[in-house]
């Protein structure tokens, strides 16, 4: 049991990421991550993380399934839980700044069988989410494609799977594979293999791209909102929050639906953390990146969703591209390909930021022995982890080829909470076990605030569907299963302790 709950402490974390760390394996030559990030990198990949699925794809499909026009409340109200525990993950990253994350911290507060929980269970928001947000971004390309005279073949440019959760049965598409999908999960993979400096210059000229395709949207649309949008065959009254179908489905339980659903498009502040050991001054930055991001980005979730509903009957919108639709709604079809182009590029920079977060979390795992010592390789050259961002994006490429939206969205937001709530948990543990420990930023109210970010994620978790939570057990038995028969064995802490 006490290898169980063996932690790590904060004094080695700091020491290992200001001096960097020994070779993994005995014999190689030691080669740290380059440390290239500022405050303004680090917010813009929390921007470019988070602005990407959220408004450009799961928008539409939470609100035409869940919410309907009240779709705009579920991002208050995941924006509210975001913010609880984007506060505990600020303090988080300024006393631990190393790679890693949620493992990371929960290594240092809550023992290594609940790190190696976490770990695994950040597989499924970020690689997972990766997989979403490429099949989203194969939407727009399609759509992109023929509004310039291009149509690619629904063989080549769509799921061979649907899955449809009513029955819960899997059904043929009559296509072969997500071609567009799988082009972008390796190009990005090929960017981050050729350094974090690149990847981090491309990300800020995309963000700042989508930045702008965003305010024309929402400049453009704000005159055309019409209630009688809100009225549809199951909405006869037009009311902004839709009468109840069934659980989840419309009325106030469809609200708290959605808001798990979208939930996990605000992982982008949870990837910035993940980049601790390639900033420049972690203790000041990462608070900045982290909550300056969220602030920046739940505002804009709250003011698309409300143009786009209300520009679009919400039925309409169970679509990959629902901003495709209301630009074309609007009546800008001289615009549209110029907003479908830049919201390409959004897309691609959210990719990039999950398979970033992913590769971290696999190179601080291997780094302690939890994982096979490749994944812990850095390039000597280009100084990024080579092994494990090649083989993420054979994975998730493999994935977003033949996976369809709606089922590997659930997955990710399921595994987003709980790792949110553990955060909230690992910071009110580390307060009370050493109340003495610097902390560059506090959490304010942490008595308060901790508690309620925990409780708020596991109240939006209780929301989503029997199944989501089926699949979430699945993999959670599987990785423990790894962990007893592979991590426990080779930890660098148990064979330290032998």
């Amino acid at each position: 049991m006490n290898r169980l709950l063996a932690r790590k402490s904060i004094a080695e974390l700091r020491s290992q990421a200001e001096a960097g760390e020994a070779p993994v394996v005995a014999g190689e030559v030691s080669v740290s991550l380059r440390r290239s990030l500022s405050a303004a990198s680090l917010t813009a990949l929390g921007v470019g993380g988070i602005i990407g699925a959220g408004i450009f794809v799961l928008t539409g499909h939470a609100a035409a399934a869940n919410a309907g026009p009240a779709i705009v409340l579920s991002f208050v109200l995941g924006g509210i839980a975001c913010a609880l525990a984007g506060l505990c993950y600020a303090e988080m990253a300024s006393t631990v700044p190393v790679a890693g994350s949620a493992y990371t911290y929960a290594y240092a507060t809550l023992g290594e069988l609940i790190a190696w929980i976490i770990g695994w269970d950040l597989i499924l928001e970020y690689a997972v989410g990766a997989v979403t947000v490429a099949i989203g971004w194969s939407g727009y390309v399609v759509s992109f494609l023929r509004d310039i005279g291009i149509h690619l073949p629904d063989q080549i440019a769509r799921s061979p799977l649907a899955y449809e959760a009513a029955g819960g049965a899997w059904r043929t598409t009559g296509a072969l594979v997500n071609v567009p999908a799988i082009c972008i999960v390796v190009l990005t993979t090929a960017l981050l293999v050729a350094g974090i400096r690149e990847s981090a210059r491309a990300n800020n000229l995309i963000v700042a791209t989508k930045l702008a395709i965003i305010a024309i949207f929402i400049l453009a649309g704000i005159g055309s909102i019409d209630r009688a949008n809100w009225v549809t065959a199951a909405n006869p009254a037009g009311a902004f929050v839709p009468p109840a179908r069934g659980p989840g489905e419309f009325g106030w339980s469809g609200i708290v639906r959605g808001a798990a659903v979208v939930f996990f498009a605000y992982i982008g502040f949870d990837a910035v953390s993940t980049t601790a050991q390639e900033a420049k001054n972690p203790q000041r930055d990462m608070p900045i990146g982290i909550l300056g991001s969220l602030a920046v980005c739940t505002i804009l979730y709250v003011a698309v969703s409300w143009v786009l509903t209300g520009v679009v009957p919400y039925d309409r919108l169970n679509v990959p591209d629902p901003i495709a639709v209301g630009v074309d709604a609007v009546g800008l079809g001289w615009l549209a390909p110029i907003m479908k182009l830049g919201i390409i590029l959004g897309l691609s920079s959210v990719i990039l930021v999950l398979l970033l977060g992913q590769t971290r979390i696999f190179y601080s795992m291997a780094r302690d022995g939890l994982l096979p010592a490749g994944a812990a390789a850095v390039h000597p050259r280009l100084r990024t982890p080579y092994i494990s961002t090649i083989s993420t994006g054979i994975v998730v490429a493999i994935l977003a080829g033949l996976r369809p939206i709606g089922l590997v969205g659930e997955l990710v937001s399921i595994g987003t909470l709980f790792a949110f709530a553990i955060v909230c948990l690992g910071v009110l543990a580390l307060r009370i076990t050493q109340p003495d420990l610097m902390r560059p930023f506090r959490t304010p109210a942490v008595y308060l605030v901790a508690p309620a970010g925990a409780a708020a994620t596991l109240f939006l978790m209780l929301g989503l569907p029997a199944d989501t939570w089926t699949r979430f057990v699945v993999w959670f038995v599987i990785g423990l299963f790894v962990y007893f028969f592979y991590g426990m064995r080779h930890s660098r802490m148990t064979v330290a302790g032998t």
